[in-house]
């Protein structure tokens, strides 16, 4: 870590800043109120109010938003004429999936090896801890030279779309000359990188349905046709023979120039099993950054424990596909949603249902923002030159913000790194990342308000 004041200031406060990731990662904020209380999702809201309220913010507010979660605003005032920066993240969560898989309770914020694990703890609750530290550093050397606009979002992992509308409908609320969206992160711990492409996305539930009810397999099976099978069939040619996804009409041989994203290295951070190949054909970039991935999420269908020998009348699933820059989102939804209907066999009736979508987005990285930000990520990171990578998951906001404010630079960082496995189990944050990522928005703030 470079020896600066703002470097020291930040060092001191990681002890706070634990304390506080402590408290945010407590709540189960995860937006699918099915799942997991309402309450707790509010809960993390209030917290994060409170912060804001802590350190000055004015017009703090809870915005409800059109999908029935609430975003966190706050403002507070720069010098005169300066210019104003948007900051967000998220402290909406992904579900821990099966918590028995974790190590240790994913809703404590729990040291080991060095790393602090956690739901949320990188994705993105640490974000928000991210910017708080960045602010308070600033204030703590000479004041923030910036006025700061900061949103926290409460269903960014739904997609569902609750701040994107509600943006659209007050569009002078975040407006800004410069947005920096902390849900990204390095291509790897120690390497500071800026992502320059994010996939966008859509969400579509696709149920099958063949008989009025079940039926004995041993009396009717053979003839009677299984809706569970036909199922398996439709998401079966979403795939070729290698894995690449095939959805008719959807362009999916796009190649990535840029940071390349070796084979090996791909295998260790994905944690592929000995033996097994990885999917698809092109350069690991090409797949992850600039082609369509469909993924099925999950199935509705008798689990094994306690199957009774019958033919299935009915059965569904959760598709997600990812779609790169260049394609739009609601023409994949509509490719993928008729693929589906064209590939259901024997008849079978089929309903499909989009329940998601974001699009894809493209930054532009020879911007003076990023100018400003290279300096500071390299200053940061010991003089490491700052990378830009694209990034597979998907931040609707991006191309909503791009689109209401066509004038302003948007920057996307963060602390998601391979190590931190954001969205399975045992998600971490390296402490020394939190640390540097804070150190280099401060300096970052510092550098665009003097146009250095």
């Amino acid at each position: 870590m470079p020896s600066h004041p703002i470097a020291e200031t930040v060092a001191s406060l990681m002890p706070r800043a634990k304390a506080e990731l402590t408290e945010l990662v407590a709540f189960k904020s995860v937006a699918d109120f099915e799942q997991y209380p309402k309450s707790e999702s509010e809960a993390a809201a209030h917290w994060v109010a409170d912060a804001l309220r802590t350190e000055g913010f004015e017009d703090v507010a809870l915005l409800d938003t059109p999908d029935g979660t609430q975003s966190v605003y706050g403002y507070l005032p720069g010098p005169e004429g300066a210019p104003t920066v948007l900051l967000y993240a998220h402290y909406d969560v992904q579900p821990p999936l099966d918590e028995s898989g974790w190590t240790t309770p994913p809703f404590e914020l729990t040291e080991r090896d060095g790393r602090w694990y956690g739901r949320g703890s990188a994705d993105c609750k640490g974000g928000v801890v991210m910017h708080l530290l960045a602010l308070r550093a600033l204030k703590a050397n000479g004041g923030i030279p910036v006025a700061v606009k900061f949103i926290a979002e409460g269903s960014e992992e739904q997609g569902t779309g609750g701040l994107e509308r509600y943006a659209e409908a007050h569009p002078d609320l975040l407006r800004a000359d410069t947005i920096v969206i902390g849900d990204a992160g390095n291509f790897r711990a120690g390497l500071p990188t800026v992502t320059a492409t994010l996939r966008g996305m859509t969400l579509v539930r696709v149920e099958v349905d063949t008989l009025e009810g079940n039926l004995h397999s041993g009396q009717f099976g053979g003839a009677a046709p299984d809706a569970l099978a036909a199922l398996v069939r439709v998401l079966d040619s979403l795939r070729a023979e290698d894995g690449s996804t095939t959805v008719d009409g959807l362009d999916s041989a796009g190649v990535w120039e840029g940071l390349q994203y070796a084979e090996d290295d791909f295998r260790r951070d994905a944690k592929v099993l000995d033996g097994v190949g990885l999917i698809g054909e092109g350069t690991v970039a090409d797949r992850i950054w600039a082609r369509p991935a469909v993924t099925v999420l999950g199935i509705d269908c008798p689990p094994v424990v306690g199957a009774t020998p019958s033919v299935q009348a009915g059965a569904r699933a959760l598709i997600s596909l990812r779609v790169p820059p260049g394609v739009d989102a609601a023409e994949a939804t509509k490719l993928l949603r008729a693929h589906l209907e064209a590939h259901t066999p024997w008849g079978a009736r089929v309903r499909t249902e989009q329940v998601g979508q974001g699009q894809a987005f493209r930054a532009d990285v020879t911007s003076p923002a990023y100018e400003a930000m290279a300096a500071a990520l390299s200053e940061a990171y010991d003089g490491r030159q700052m990378q830009a990578s694209g990034m597979g998951g998907s931040i609707p906001l991006c191309n909503t913000l791009g689109a209401l404010y066509p004038e302003a630079e948007i920057l996307l960082i963060g602390l998601s790194e391979p190590e931190a496995q954001i969205h399975a189990v045992n998600e971490s944050v390296s402490p020394d990342e939190l640390e540097r990522m804070s150190v280099a928005e401060a300096l970052f703030l510092q550098r665009y308000a003097t146009g250095a």
